[in-house]
């Protein structure tokens, strides 16, 4: 009985990790946004030739894709390991 309480614990404490992690990747969306639209209209308005917010805009977005895809991955199922197995020699 301990075994299904502790595997429904460790699920738990999983499901709120997940969550915790989905919540930070939208903050960090936000602010990226704003930030970088705030940057553009300072471009806009000095009337800068080149467009200098680029450089933000993509090292920022850089980042913010590893973050997406640390927290929107799919984790590793059983099916997923199984297969794998079976292509091992």
């Amino acid at each position: 009985m301990s075994t299904l309480h502790d595997h429904d614990a460790d699920l738990r404490s999983q499901a709120i990790e997940r969550l915790k992690k989905r919540s930070e990747f939208w903050s960090h969306l936000t602010v990226y946004v704003l930030f970088n639209a705030l940057i553009v209209m300072v471009w806009f308005l000095t009337g800068a030739e080149f467009f200098w917010p680029i450089f933000p805009l993509a090292i920022w977005g850089i980042g913010l894709l590893f973050h997406a895809i640390d927290v929107f991955r799919r984790p590793i199922s059983e099916e997923r390991i199984r297969r794998e197995m079976e292509r091992l020699p």
